[in-house]
């Protein structure tokens, strides 16, 4: 039998960097507790249409808009598409003011006079304004987007015109500025304004001064650019900050569909950094996914979102048809009130979006983590390597630190820190499983006569491995705790390798202790260049071939479904299960480890203690390996906040335990009376 031996200097490196960790953590935890304030907003469009649509006055509506719980409303720039309806300005081709002399509605004198004199062009655009300081910001905003050269203004009669060169389908929808008039009505209902502007061609300081003009004496909680570039891209980031700074506004960025990083906008990042990452996440549910959701669906939607991916700005949409027995009105002022009602009872307060303090991890800290990292590293090697020299042990420890601490003491490193978050993600659920193998190898199996004794073994074994799994969570969370990570600026690579790696890591140790290919000699493995020959050189029959593809296919399919990115969609009756549990649970329970992985433990426990065919055992080794790497999955979403990661496993290990005994129970019941049978069927035949 092959003896492999714990060196106790790396175990203790590894408990010293665990504490450094749990420092760490401990720190994070307050950081994320101080970031607990959301914003609740509202297009400001969206309120002067649910007032049309409702046939009530805007004040009337705003007013009850604040009482659902709306903190801010989102303004836009104007476009000449709201301001030729709204009446305070407008935008009249030239071939439209020819056309109506021509066929005699053209009734002012000024304008028919222009045209008896042919100075008007079919090809111009005509801008007129109803309202003072609408026309004075429309000018301003013309003359920097376009330049006098396109832009002349002239007199018609009494009358202030600005004649343009454009294309008028283009210049329509053209954004022209921030609308102090909306902005300000905005303020004067009680309201933040969240100011949605966007970037210009050209850009350059006098453009970028002109946009924070209209915000002077404007209460702003955020800004949060609109279109493919932020204000200043590509090369005045850092003046745009000036600006945000001396008024103390935060960075809104929006969050992608994929749910992964930010919509793509040139400067995001640059401004993030330059505002110190005075920034908050913002979130709106998809437009054409919003009316598919119940109201109580939506609001549990919001709750989840902020909650596990730091989202603090909820920028809501209006539900556009009733609820039964409901005004729209009503459905909308129902749904902004239960959003914040659930939200209160989740412990957060409603208000201007809270930000992140700047926040970088004690360097000394992350110099103990990464040894004891390399520690873990040099361990797993020297427990499945026999006769792994100590003198070589050192050497390699010695290397791999060097190579990964001298990064970090010259105050780089990013990259090293997350190689060592990847390593700890998938060395720590591999030596737990090798802590259980180790254990039941020197178990003997005729001492567990009794299935409850056996299900207390079990149990016991899954609360120690997941125990050293959570070290390697603490590892990887001190390793990259940092204001870039909660924000998902930066975000952990390797979500499908730590899903695959620790079954492999396993699998090696595995067969180093155990001889999956005989059950009479189970504890005699063969070398494994010989145990992989003799797999590849096995008799295959076509059923078991059949269960093959489908567990391979399984597996595919939970790969493809960790991490980010779609991958494939979840059934909608694992949707309905998770619902419940959401409403269950204080954090759910990952599927992985709730349905697969921890009663695969309790079952790979009572497999070997009550002798089942070893292979079959080497399979369910591998199931419970994926419920202890995916506890450690759940902590690479850094911005999930820390503890909820933490309830969330103890949850799965409690649950999915549980699933597991009842399962093994079953499994008893059923022996147990198919037995009984089989004695009678025996008794009769004789």
């Amino acid at each position: 039998m092959k003896v492999f031996n714990y060196n106790r200097w790396f175990v203790l490196l590894i408990a010293v960097g665990l504490v450094a960790g749990l420092i760490i953590s401990f720190q994070r935890y307050h950081i994320e507790q101080s970031n607990k304030t959301v914003e609740l907003v509202l297009d400001y469009e969206d309120v002067l249409e649910l007032a049309e649509d409702e046939g009530l006055p805007p004040s009337e509506v705003l007013a009850q808009v604040k009482k659902a719980g709306i903190t801010s409303l989102a303004v836009y720039e104007t476009t000449f598409k709201k301001l030729n309806v709204n009446g305070k300005a407008a935008a009249t081709p030239g071939s439209e003011i020819l056309r109506a002399y021509y066929n005699g509605t053209l009734t002012d004198p000024a304008w028919r006079e222009l045209a008896e004199k042919n100075e008007i062009k079919a090809e111009q655009i005509y801008v007129t304004g109803h309202d003072a300081q609408t026309f004075k910001e429309i000018k301003e905003d013309l003359l920097l987007r376009l330049g006098a050269n396109r832009v002349h203004p002239t007199t018609v009669g009494s009358q202030e015109v600005l004649v343009v060169k454009d294309r008028y389908e283009d210049f329509e929808k053209m954004n022209i500025g921030m609308p102090t008039d909306e902005m300000k009505a905005v303020n004067a209902a009680g309201f933040y304004v969240v100011a949605r502007p966007s970037n210009y061609t050209d850009i350059n300081k006098e453009k970028i001064d002109a946009v924070f003009s209209r915000l002077k004496g404007i209460k702003v909680s955020d800004i949060v650019f609109s279109g493919k570039a932020t204000l200043g891209a590509p090369d005045l980031s850092e003046y745009t900050v000036e600006q945000m700074k001396k008024r103390n506004i935060t960075l809104g960025m929006i969050e992608n569909v994929t749910q992964l990083q930010f919509y793509p906008q040139a400067g995001l990042l640059d401004l993030a950094k330059g505002l110190d990452y005075k920034a908050a996440r913002l979130y709106v549910i998809p437009e054409g996914e919003q009316p598919k959701l119940k109201m109580a669906d939506a609001v549990e939607r919001w709750s989840n979102t902020d909650e596990e991916r730091n989202i603090r700005i909820d920028l809501l949409k209006l539900y556009k048809q009733p609820a039964p027995n409901m005004s729209l009105f009503e459905t909308n002022m129902k749904y902004f009130s239960a959003v914040k009602n659930k939200l209160e009872a989740k412990g957060f307060k409603i208000g201007p979006a809270s930000t992140f303090n700047e926040y970088q991890a004690n360097q000394g800290l992350r110099i103990l983590l990464m040894l004891g990292v390399c520690a873990a590293g040099v361990l797993y090697l020297s427990l499945i390597i026999p006769g792994f020299k100590m003198k070589y042990q050192y050497a390699l420890f010695i290397i791999a630190s060097l190579i990964c601490v001298i990064p970090l003491a010259m105050g780089h490193g990013n990259k090293i820190r997350l190689i060592g978050a990847l390593a700890s993600a998938n060395l720590f659920p591999a030596l737990s499983m090798i802590w259980v193998l180790e254990r039941l190898k020197n178990r003997d199996r005729s001492e567990d006569k009794s299935i409850i004794a056996a299900i207390v073994t079990a149990v016991v074994g899954i609360i120690v491995a997941s125990v050293i799994s959570f070290m390697g969570a603490a590892y990887l969370s001190g390793l990259l705790s940092d204001v870039r990570y909660f924000l998902e600026i930066d975000f952990f690579r390797g979500i499908k390798l730590t899903f695959v790696l620790p079954m492999i890591l396993v699998g090696i140790a595995l067969c180093q202790r155990y001889n999956i290919l005989d059950d009479n000699n189970p504890l005699v493995p063969m070398k494994l260049i010989e145990q992989i020959k003799y797999l590849l050189n096995m008799k295959v029959l076509v059923k078991t071939l059949m269960i093959f593809f489908f567990l391979l296919v399984v597996l595919v399919v939970f790969v493809e479904r960790s991490g980010h990115t779609a991958g494939f969609p979840v059934p909608g009756i694992e949707l309905k299960i998770r619902a419940i549990l959401e409403r269950a649970f204080f954090a759910r329970p990952r599927s992985k480890e709730l349905f697969i992985g921890h009663p695969a433990f309790i079952i790979m426990v009572i497999a070997w203690l009550r002798k089942w065919p070893v292979m079959l055992f080497g399979i369910i080794v591998f199931a419970a390996t994926i419920g202890q790497g995916s506890m450690i999955e759940t902590f690479a979403h850094m911005r999930t906040p820390m503890y909820m990661s933490l309830v969330r496993g103890i949850d799965g290990i409690v649950l999915g335990a549980l699933l597991g005994i009842i399962a093994v129970l079953l499994l008893e019941v059923w022996r147990y009376v198919s037995s009984r049978l089989e004695r009678r069927k025996n008794i009769g035949h004789e």
